[in-house]
């Protein structure tokens, strides 16, 4: 690294934009991840599908219970 950046000439927000969704990752345990992948590819969805599937389900029951 330099010792020292001169930003003078930098713009502020130039890269920031208000429309951009963050999609925050998830990092599963390996026996947790080895045993949804085996699953999605038995039933030929992707990973993501089966765990928005089993999340939808998880939030229903939760919220039934309430």
């Amino acid at each position: 690294m330099k010792p020292q950046y001169d930003f003078s000439k930098g713009e502020r927000g130039k890269f920031y934009h208000p429309e951009a969704v963050f999609q925050f990752p998830v990092y599963l345990e390996p026996d947790v991840d080895e045993f949804l992948s085996e699953l999605a590819d038995k039933k030929q969805v992707d990973v993501q599908v089966l765990v928005n599937e089993w999340l939808r389900a998880s939030i229903k029951l939760a919220q039934m219970a309430q």
